[in-house]
């Protein structure tokens, strides 16, 4: 018998329950457990059915959530996975690691009434999940190969995303990528307890089965030019993203054991893929009995105090020059690290590092909030007289990311970029200043989230289809003349 919606009257809000703080900060295992198939129809009967869904209109991708959630609360579990992959390539992914509660759940109707979101992120990851299990997600079938292939630089989200809709089209597709896995950050700069490796592995290994083609270890400008893979390719899709860490240029900035995020995290992630590490191994980037200092407050910043809680680090503090509620990284995950005995030191800015060859201490002024700048978020200023210094064994910085210098890696000094570095766009088409050439995701838009990389590579497979049908069509005007 179907179930009725709206059940938000009668049913409170229910998250899957989480480990105890004492069992998650043992491992790095995600930290969320699986709803079972009751609890999972019951919080989707919670749905409204809104006439304007606002979850969906604030999803990046637009995913048909309403319609899932129906489907999922009347037991139709393989229908609405089904619907939940046709607008996403990753919904097992954006289950787990969308910040929810700025997107969909954040705009949902019945939170906004006060009854309590509807828990989307759970369910979507609980309905792919399910998916996985009972063997529903295939490989590609080709109905039509098509002689036309395209490059994509980049193995992370934007350029999967992209790979797989044009592999659904028929075109063969092979993916190259700097690193030894495919995956970029959902690999290397996500720690297991928000991503187990084993949800983009398979992935991964799905599109092998589906006739993508995928080379590792390969450096644009190095092994080969964008021209020798442009001359190789009917198109070249970049989709590199971002990865050099912003610095912070105070005093003392030089010295030993001050690290940027992604070289932390990295090392972390690669231990739990059973890698040699050698600066992890012989103690250098392992936080174990280490006062730990992270510098940052979004999203990167709580992977690295949270992996340096499980790495048992005596103590870890957050340094943020805001204050709680302004910072850009996802509540829960705020509330997660704080759970688990991370110290967060609101309005608080580092001015020096302190230490002969290695860093001791960080010297840092307390913080105030003055006018409102450009964004509309309140300024941080300096209050006078408030320096005081804090022990670190280690310092990790998580300002943010910039992009490559790519003309000069790629040895194509004519692609044009942006001031900021990113790679310049025709908006409506995608395609850069060099022909046939189309870029996406992060190092078009900067760094961003996993759902608009997905997005932007979805959208870049669409153009390039456009791009290479024009090049057929123009070939058989050509011969007809």
């Amino acid at each position: 018998m179907k179930k009725k919606m709206l059940q938000f009257i009668n049913l409170d809000q229910t998250t899957p329950d989480k480990r105890t703080t004492g069992d998650r900060k043992s491992d790095f295992h995600e930290i969320y457990k699986d709803y079972i198939k009751d609890k999972a129809e019951q919080q989707s009967s919670r749905c409204s059915q809104c006439g304007v869904p606002f979850c969906q209109v604030h999803c990046p991708l637009h995913n048909n959530i309403p319609d899932w959630l129906k489907l999922t609360a009347e037991g139709r579990l393989q229908e609405a996975y089904e619907l939940s992959q046709s607008t996403n390539n990753m919904p097992e992914v954006c289950g787990r690691i969308c910040p929810q509660d700025r997107l969909c759940e954040g705009n949902c109707v019945i939170e906004q009434s006060g009854h309590g979101t509807v828990t989307i992120g759970s369910i979507e990851k609980h309905i792919t999940d399910t998916a996985w299990e009972n063997n529903w997600v295939k490989p590609i079938k080709v109905k039509k190969e098509i002689n036309q292939s395209v490059g994509i630089i980049g193995a992370g989200p934007a350029g999967l995303a992209s790979a797989e809709e044009l592999r659904k089209l028929g075109y063969q597709v092979t993916v190259y990528d700097r690193y030894d896995r495919p995956g970029g950050l959902l690999i290397y700069g996500i720690p297991n307890f928000k991503l187990e490796k084993f949800v983009v592995e398979r992935r991964t290994k799905l599109l092998k089965e589906s006739g993508i083609k995928f080379v590792q270890n390969f450096e644009v400008g190095k092994d080969k030019s964008l021209d020798e893979l442009k001359n190789t390719h009917d198109s070249i899709l970049i989709a590199t993203g971002v990865y050099k860490s912003r610095e912070i240029d105070i005093p003392g900035k030089n010295l030993e054991n001050i690290f940027p995020a992604m070289q932390f995290l990295t090392a972390s992630n690669r231990k739990g893929l059973g890698d040699k590490v050698k600066l992890f191994d012989n103690g250098t980037l392992n936080a174990q009995d280490k006062n730990v200092v992270v510098i940052g407050g979004g999203d990167t910043a709580m992977d690295c105090v949270r992996t340096a809680v499980r790495q048992k680090a005596k103590s870890v503090k957050c340094l943020y020059r805001r204050d709680k509620e302004n910072m850009p990284g996802s509540a829960r995950e705020v509330a997660n690290a704080i759970e688990e005995g991370v110290e967060f030191i609101w309005l608080t800015a580092p001015k020096k590092f302190i230490g002969d060859k290695i860093i001791k201490e960080v010297q840092v002024n307390k913080m105030k909030l003055g006018q409102a700048d450009s964004s509309g978020r309140k300024k941080p200023e300096v209050e006078e007289n408030s320096e005081y210094n804090i022990k670190a064994d280690i310092v990790i910085k998580s300002l943010g990311f910039d992009p490559e210098n790519l003309p000069q890696l790629f040895s194509t000094p004519e692609l044009l970029v942006s001031r900021w570095g990113t790679i310049k766009i025709d908006l409506d088409t995608m395609q850069t200043n060099i022909d046939g050439v189309f870029a996406a995701g992060d190092i078009v838009r900067g760094a961003s989230l996993v759902v608009w990389a997905i997005k932007d590579g979805r959208d870049a497979a669409e153009n390039i289809n456009k791009f290479l049908q024009q090049k057929i069509l123009e070939k058989r005007k050509t011969k007809a003349a």
